[in-house]
């Protein structure tokens, strides 16, 4: 009984804030101090008394210096939303009206969070932020911050992940925001499910200098809020829209209009979002938007078509399973020449990228420089040989479980290219195998210094070889999965490599052994920064016995379930010109408690250090460890 009419007061004095502390209308003090006293009242009559401790009601009774009588003197709020009578009557408020668990009164909370932010002040963009997640997410929490910062300008930032499962944030919280918070910057809303149009008007309206708005699972947030922002805050540059099933075509067609400046678009699993939504926003933001990204959405070719007619500043697209588009609407895409400034573009599960449709984005996409096709089983080595073709200014190429692409057209693409191109992933493509029959002289790819083929099980030694004599110039080199890969392939890669490896990861190679890891120590010692070994279980102390011998620069060193020792251990922490930083012997079952002071010595450099699943070491040894090395994250 006392908790709901408490509620109903906190209810009532926010509504009373809200509608006029930030407008200058007047609040009776004595109302307000009699009310949270628990006096006579018809807000708070009974045992509201209770609720105060004596601390407190000494706060509200001195709550101003030169104000001789409560009960004689009646206080308006100022511009900055914070009046004194304002922290009195806030202080009053119990702390079980933010949580259901805390214990501490809202005066020890207001003072939390006016410490933090002290330190919550972005540095990059000199403005104080705020982030609920979920119980923390009430309408009161929301509402004492936006009052308790009103005197430092204000939150800049605000994001809000999910809500108080009863006591959720409502459209009642944004407006305590909106009124209170007028140099609010960035707003993320996710998962708010009670927040709807006219919470999002109060923000419109009190907040024109919005750039960057979130939403995201608001489901009673339609086109008609977020039409309001549109026309009242000019200056949004960023728009995100994910599972909001309320927004449609109409407020899209209209936002580029009252927004020149909106830069960046993202619009997921919004149903109502078709084709005249995108290509209305379009033909208003062609000037200004950079980036661009649709997925999930009932969009087709007329889409596609637009985007490349006036996608004119688009500089990053990205197209994520939009399966009625068709092969026509990536041809459009392509032809209709708008896209000259594209330099990169990423596609996944999209069925409309075939050969056709990639050669044209290439032919009409002069500039593109980074091309990164996901789940497609449409793209052969044809298409992708005529797509490197015409793509002169292509730096990355990424293909991820495209499976009707083969050794062939890899080859293709490392021999065709362009020399811009600098970096090529494969990743879990199940056509590529080795093949019998190729010339014996290739031409070479100087220009490729990055390499990624990761899970497939059909790259094989020979494929890792031939590679790697066609790439001489590699500088990094990730083969993570490859188990079918042994010395024989990769020593070819090492002994071809002219300009220095400097990260290798070779995780899950569990093929390889020292032979080979040992040669590329040797061979790259005085360029390797980053060692990645975790799996290859054939690796013993002879490793890092020539680690300790031969690397000046290596920063990282992963060597999970590798056959290493204590003895290993302690040839790595004698190479005094080491200074790692981050190092893993996860699940090395023959390191034991004895390498402790091993690691101990290596310095103050070391910040992370792995040793999970090593049976052998005792929790007590570690306790020890991560007394004397404190500033060094150790898990254990």
């Amino acid at each position: 009984m006392i908790i709901g009419r408490f509620n109903l007061l906190i209810a009532v004095f926010f509504v009373l804030l809200i509608s006029g502390s930030c407008r200058g209308s007047s609040i009776s003090e004595e109302t307000m101090i009699s009310a949270s006293r628990g006096h006579s009242s018809p807000l708070t009559r009974g045992r509201g008394s209770a609720l105060l401790s004596q601390e407190q009601r000494s706060l509200i009774k001195n709550h101003s210096p030169s104000t001789p009588s409560p009960t004689s003197a009646s206080m308006k709020f100022s511009g900055d939303c914070l009046g004194t009578a304002s922290e009195a009557t806030l202080s009053s408020i119990r702390a079980s009206e933010f949580s259901l668990e805390d214990d501490e009164s809202f005066i020890s909370a207001k003072k939390h969070y006016e410490e933090d932010y002290e330190g919550e002040e972005d540095k990059d963009m000199g403005f104080l932020t705020r982030s609920f997640e979920g119980r923390e997410a009430t309408d009161v929490r929301v509402s004492a911050t936006a009052v308790g910062t009103a005197g430092r300008g204000g939150l800049g930032k605000l994001s809000i992940r999910g809500t108080h499962r009863t006591r959720g944030l409502t459209d009642i919280g944004l407006s305590s925001v909106g009124r209170c918070c007028p140099s609010l910057n960035v707003l993320s809303l996710w998962k708010v499910p009670r927040v709807s149009d006219e919470g999002l008007a109060e923000i419109a309206n009190g907040c024109p200098m919005l750039e960057k708005l979130d939403l995201c699972d608001c489901p009673l947030i339609t086109s008609k809020g977020l039409l309001v922002v549109a026309e009242k805050c000019p200056n949004l540059m960023s728009l995100q829209l994910d599972s909001c099933t309320g927004i449609g075509d109409e407020c899209l067609q209209n936002i580029g209009r009252y927004c020149p400046n909106l830069q960046s678009v993202s619009i997921k699993d919004c149903p109502l979002v078709g084709d005249e939504g995108i290509a209305g926003m379009m033909c208003s933001t062609s000037s200004s938007l950079a980036k661009l990204r649709l997925e999930k959405l009932n969009v087709g070719d007329f889409a596609l078509a637009c985007i490349g007619h006036y996608g004119r500043s688009i500089m990053e697209l990205h197209l994520t399973g939009l399966q009625n588009v068709a092969e026509r609407g990536f041809w459009c895409l392509g032809n209709a020449k708008g896209l000259l400034k594209l330099r990169s573009i990423v596609t996944t599960s999209c069925r409309g990228v075939t050969d056709r449709g990639l050669e044209a984005v290439a032919k009409g996409c002069p500039n593109l420089n980074q091309l990164s096709i996901h789940k497609c089983c449409f793209i052969s080595d044809n298409g992708l040989k005529r797509f490197i073709e015409a793509s002169r200014e292509l730096e990355k190429l990424q293909l991820e479980e495209c499976h009707r692409i083969t050794l062939v057209g890899v080859l293709a693409v490392l021999v065709k290219c362009n020399a811009k191109l600098r970096k090529l992933a494969l990743v879990r493509c199940l056509g590529i195998r080795d093949i019998q029959y190729y010339p014996d002289v290739l031409p070479l790819c100087k220009s490729l210094q990055s390499i990624r083929i990761r899970d497939c099980p059909g790259f094989t030694s020979m494929s890792l070889a031939l590679v790697g004599k066609i790439c001489p110039s590699l500088r990094r080199l990730d083969i993570s999965g490859l188990v079918t890969v042994t010395d024989a392939g990769l020593l070819p890669v090492i002994q071809s490599s002219e300009n220095g490896l400097i990260k290798v990861k070779l995780r899950g190679c569990a093929n390889l052994t020292d032979t080979s890891i040992c040669a590329l120590v040797k061979e790259h010692g005085d360029t390797l920064r980053l060692l990645n070994f975790d799996g290859c279980n054939k690796i013993t102390d002879k490793v890092l016995l020539t680690i300790s011998e031969q690397c000046t620069m290596l920063e990282e060193l992963y060597m999970s379930n590798a056959d290493v020792t204590d003895y290993g251990v302690a040839l790595l922490a004698s190479a005094r010109q080491l200074n790692l930083y981050a190092l893993s012997f996860s699940g090395c079952s023959k390191v034991t408690t004895r390498s402790l002071p091993f690691f101990g010595n290596m310095g103050r450099t070391l910040v992370g250090l792995n040793l999970q699943h090593c049976a052998l070491i005792q929790a007590h040894g570690v306790s020890l460890l991560e007394e004397r090395m404190w500033w060094c994250d150790i898990l254990s």
